[in-house]
């Protein structure tokens, strides 16, 4: 049963109103002129109105005022504007013309979609037309015996959502922000301090509302409270940030799924924008959901050119930033700032491991969509070997390269996140290397005795000198991994097939000082 909300419309070009309900019974049609089906009925509606009297109501509204015009030249009737389409869709008018009836209390009765000829001339003769049916009014010979609708104005996606919006039972609660009518929007959010730098999409009523759409979650759900300034993000308010990165809907529970990683305690948000060395979130996509939103796992993976790659770490970033306050020049106090502080994103090609992926590694079930939060200080850093023909060496490879992270004496400092290319994973795979075999390898290689890591006056990085004393010979000799733990070193697979190019992001401050990877599983809803 349709929902008849009382409304009052204006006649086109007219200063008068009319109200709905009028304490009489009442046909009301929707009609457009760009629909030939509504153009057909158009006299049926005119003979109906002369001969209903003042016992009923009959009210046309046209959907285009320009149209409205048009309809009202040809047959000598008015029309009721419904140009702004709020009736309409308050009616979910989904089909023109659509003709309803209802009684004296506006209460709904029965309606007719389309045109059927022998419905509509059952119609005229039970509404009290007369028994001819309006013979003498109308030539029913010369009608179609049946013709389709037009889809209503106010049913078109774009129109709708602009219409949800703006409709009492908008789920949208945000602060609204009116600019001046001759304000450049785009400008206008620069100056407003919203932007990373890059333009950004407005973040209008319908465009958020399109973006919660990709969510089954409640609009005013909070998805966590972002530091510094600890602002609860509700899922709109991600929604907006979102269209602003310019994402897609699809791309939404990726996007909310990384708010709730990157302001998990573990993770430590805060101390990740504030740090100096200038620390951002890497984001790895794990799971099904990559394929199904086009994310890139191959060529250039750590690149431009991926509309979900680019956005999804995008907006991650600008709800950090616009939500919880983190801000260069304020809480953010980069030395030098990273290009990651833009974005950051990329899936895993698990199809191409022969390894677990890191998902699985990480606890979750291999058919689940994951994303993981990693804290990267810099990188991706190329670690290439274009030489190697065995396992043994190519991890070798990568153990002298990662030495180098921050300082070669620096151990026990960070971790890292490794990302093996194709073919560099082919060299491991022929000699059967596991993951685990490529980490104790990558220890051994790097490992060097406590005395070759003592500050000097070389670099005054490493072991500070009084660390030594006491220690006998045999102490100072003891060898000394880069990394702490093993599982310090994590490994993804990610890249072209052609190319024996690797990279590593080089971590920040571990653990309870520093930041842990922190993994969370992504709404299914898409």
């Amino acid at each position: 049963m349709r929902n008849l909300v009382p409304f009052s419309l204006e006649l086109t070009d007219a200063q008068t109103s009319v109200s709905f309900p009028a304490r009489r019974p009442s046909l009301i049609a929707f009609v457009k002129e760009d629909c030939p089906t509504c153009r057909e009925v158009m006299p049926v509606l005119g003979a109906l109105r002369e001969a209903c009297g003042d016992e009923l109501d009959c009210l046309v509204i046209g959907q285009d005022r320009g149209g409205n015009r048009m309809l009202m030249s040809k047959h000598g009737f008015s029309l009721l504007d419904d140009s702004s389409l709020k009736v309409s869709f308050a009616w979910d008018i989904e089909t023109v013309p659509t003709l309803v009836r209802a009684d004296a209390q506006g209460r709904f009765t029965s309606e007719l979609i389309g045109f059927v000829r022998d419905e509509w001339k059952a119609l005229a003769a039970d509404v009290g037309a007369g028994d001819d049916t309006l013979e003498g009014r109308v030539d029913w010979s010369k009608l179609p015996a049946w013709r389709p609708g037009c889809g209503s104005k106010s049913a078109d996606p774009i129109i709708a959502d602009r219409l949800r919006a703006e409709s009492e039972n908008s789920p949208l609660r945000a602060r609204k922000i009116e600019i001046g009518q001759y304000d450049d929007e785009f400008e206008f959010m620069f100056d407003q301090g919203f932007s990373d730098g890059l333009p950004l999409i407005p973040p209008t009523p319908e465009r958020v509302i399109r973006m919660l759409a990709g969510t089954s979650r409640d609009p005013q759900d909070v998805v966590a409270e972002v530091p510094p300034n600890l602002g609860p993000a509700t899922v709109e308010k991600v929604a907006i940030n979102a269209v602003m990165a310019g994402c897609r809907p699809e791309y939404f529970p990726v996007v909310l799924a990384a708010i709730e990683a990157v302001c998990n305690e573990q993770y430590n948000i805060h101390g990740v924008m504030a740090t100096t060395m200038g620390a951002s979130p890497v984001l790895v996509i794990n799971g099904p959901i990559r394929h199904r939103i086009g994310m890139n796992m191959k060529l250039g993976a750590l690149g431009q050119g991926n509309r979900a790659n680019a956005t999804i770490g995008r907006a991650v970033r600008l709800a950090v930033r616009n939500i919880g306050g983190a801000k260069p020049g304020g809480t953010e106090r980069s030395t030098l700032g990273n290009p990651m502080k833009f974005t950051m994103c990329f899936a895993e090609w698990e199809e191409r491991s022969p390894w677990e992926p890191l998902h699985v590694e990480r606890g979750f079930r291999a058919e689940q969509s994951v994303v993981t939060a990693y804290t990267a200080s810099s990188g991706p850093a190329l670690m290439v070997d274009q030489d190697s023909r065995t396992a043994s060496q190519l991890a070798g490879s990568f153990g002298l390269a990662l030495e180098s992270i921050f300082a070669t004496k620096a151990h026990y400092a960070t971790d890292t996140l490794m990302v093996i290319v194709p073919e560099h994973v082919d060299t491991l795979k022929r000699d059967g290397y596991t993951k685990a075999d490529i980490r104790r390898r990558i220890q051994a290689v790097s490992s060097r005795p406590i005395s070759a890591l003592l500050a000097n006056d070389i670099s005054a990085t490493g072991f500070k000198a009084e660390f030594a004393v006491g220690k006998s010979e045999a102490e100072l000799a003891r060898l000394i991994p880069k990394f702490r733990r093993d599982e310090d070193i994590m490994i993804v697979v990610a890249g072209s097939e052609a190319g024996k190019f690797s990279g590593a992001f080089h971590g920040w401050a571990t653990g309870a000082i520093g930041s842990v990877p922190v993994s969370k599983a992504i709404d299914p809803w898409m």
